[in-house]
């Protein structure tokens, strides 16, 4: 199995905690945050990743070079800023098999990765959140994704938990620019046409992406 980690994001949000590295690389009890995603991904089987790599990328190919637990790493660079979307477009000329796995490399969900079935199309695996007020919400029917619903107050439900399960070719059948948006530009925009399965899980969730919540990586991972 392989996967694609979303690495390259600028962390803005955590630059009074974590400054001078990604924010996939910020230190969580004594390691760098994607160690744990790597350790996941290995824990599951996985032999090959591909990361997506661009604001300080130096940082990450210095400290994890092209191999890590028996896992072949390959960087995918992204010399100015492509969006969510189009980081994951750039990275698929690395990938192999049919499907691959895409993981948020700033998000830690201990979901268990080798139960996830392939998908038609794709699948997102959603986190249940009393306040998902930070993230908005998913509509659900019957397994499948219908809406993605805004981020408003007091608002709960299942949440977009950072970890995909792609098609390779999916991206190839709309007319997508080289810099877009995953959520805004093509799940929003093409929901209708697109095949988007739940996978529902209740296992742990964080976020590093503002203080409050790497501060609480912190203790957890301890």
């Amino acid at each position: 199995m392989e996967a694609i980690i979303l690495a390259g994001g600028f962390g803005t949000r955590l630059q009074s905690v974590v400054s001078e590295v990604p924010k996939p690389m910020a230190p969580v009890a004594g390691k760098p945050f994607l160690t744990y995603i790597l350790d996941q991904l290995k824990k599951h089987g996985f032999t090959r990743v591909i990361l997506a790599v661009g604001y300080l990328s130096e940082v990450i190919e210095n400290h994890f070079g092209n191999n890590y637990r028996e896992m072949e790493i390959i960087y995918s660079h992204e010399y100015e800023p492509l969006g969510t979307g189009g980081c994951i477009v750039n990275a698929m000329k690395h990938v192999r098999d049919e499907y691959v796995y895409v993981i948020n490399g700033d998000t830690y969900f201990d979901v268990n990765l080798s139960a996830m079935k392939l998908p038609e199309e794709i699948l997102i695996a959603c986190k249940y959140m009393k306040d998902a007020s930070r993230y908005g919400v998913l509509d659900i029917v019957d397994g499948k994704v219908k809406a993605f619903k805004e981020k408003s107050l007091l608002s709960e439900g299942y949440i977009n938990g950072g970890i995909y399960i792609f098609k390779k070719d999916i991206f190839n059948r709309f007319p997508l620019n080289q810099k877009f948006s995953l959520e805004k530009d093509f799940f929003e925009k093409y929901m209708n046409e697109l095949n988007i399965e739940a996978y529902l899980s209740e296992d742990y969730f964080i976020d590093i992406g503002i203080p409050e919540d790497y501060h609480k990586a912190e203790v957890d991972f301890k």
